[in-house]
């Protein structure tokens, strides 16, 4: 696996501010999707934490969880089944 959590963790914060735990949550998905060699198989390219930091610097401006979202959303759109690793809001 080519995803280091805590730095990914700590880049998120730093380039896109948010709150710990939507840079965590962000980082999570993040492992998730690597581990499932989903993307990798699709694209071509090995999940790192220099592609996800690049891609979401290309979404709209939001946190690092919104930016992850669009991304994800793109994905679906291009190669279906990438929902999964979407993040929901749940509100109590």
């Amino acid at each position: 696996m080519f995803i280091d959590p805590e730095r990914l963790e700590t880049r998120l914060s730093e380039e896109f501010g948010g709150t710990i735990g939507q840079s965590r949550v962000v980082v999570r998905q993040a492992v998730d999707l690597a581990d499932s060699s989903q993307y990798e198989t699709d694209v071509g390219t090995t999940l790192t934490n220099d592609l996800v930091i690049d891609e979401l610097s290309d979404a709209p401006d939001g946190t690092p969880a919104e930016r992850w979202n669009w991304w994800i959303g793109s994905l679906e759109l291009a190669y279906g089944d990438y929902g999964r690793f979407g993040i929901r809001t749940y509100r109590k």
